[in-house]
């Protein structure tokens, strides 16, 4: 049985077939699975590594390389403040010491309420906004301690709500217009495509048995010269 629900496991199906190969679609698939349960659950990876023709190690193992990507459970809102140097000098660490004092926790850690996951991140491309701070991958413009507050009560009392989905969530509008190929179409090319590889396949088989055949002759042939020396 599916971890997916009904919707997930139909746009998964979805996403597989874009691909020409099924394992290419384990970074996508990943995130699917975020955004139904907030991380991969070991349950989850299971149904990508079926949809994928991949083990289930695989999948853990690509997940595990990509820092958006999380095989642990993480907070509805995941808070990420930048260290790096131009936020440094416009004052991250007192903004990441303010934030660790007024949730409880040390960075990489999540609240006991499990709403917030505090994250001390690498440069976040916005070194003209600094201190920089993402929450779920969205950029909340420059913070300073008091500011940061009135983020945390903005984000527990959902005021935040429309700008701010749930962990795992990277885009709400699924895509209707634009570039897009016939599912039947793609179908019929891979199958011509695989027929044509079948096809060269053979031919090369078996014009290397004949090859060998040929030259097996010649090593007779050979063979019968030295005899005659």
């Amino acid at each position: 049985m599916s971890h997916f629900n009904a919707d997930i496991r139909t746009r998964a199906t979805e996403l597989v077939a874009l691909y020409p190969e099924p394992r290419s679609a384990l970074i996508p698939l990943c995130h699917l699975a975020q955004e139904q349960d907030g991380w991969l659950r070991p349950e989850a990876m299971e149904d990508i590594a079926e949809l994928c023709e991949v083990t289930a190690a695989e999948v853990r193992g690509a997940a595990s390389f990509y820092d958006m990507l999380h095989t642990e459970p993480v907070g509805t809102y995941l808070l990420s403040v930048c260290t790096n140097i131009a936020c440094m000098l416009g004052g991250a660490l007192e903004l990441l010491e303010h934030a660790e004092t007024r949730l409880g926790v040390r960075a990489g850690a999540t609240t006991a309420d499990g709403v917030f996951t505090l994250h001390e991140a690498e440069c976040l491309a916005d070194c003209d906004h600094t201190v920089c701070v993402q929450v779920n991958h969205r950029y909340v413009g420059a913070q300073s301690p008091d500011t940061f507050d009135r983020l945390l009560d903005d984000l527990r009392t959902g005021r935040l709500a429309e700008v701010v989905p749930p962990h795992g969530t990277l885009v709400r509008v699924r895509r209707s217009v634009g570039l897009q190929a016939d599912r039947a179409e793609v179908a019929a090319e891979r199958a011509a495509m695989a027929e044509a590889v079948a096809v060269r396949a053979a031919a090369a088989s078996g014009s290397s048995a004949r090859g060998s055949g040929g030259g097996g002759s010649g090593g007779g042939g050979s063979g019968g010269g030295g005899a005659k020396s």
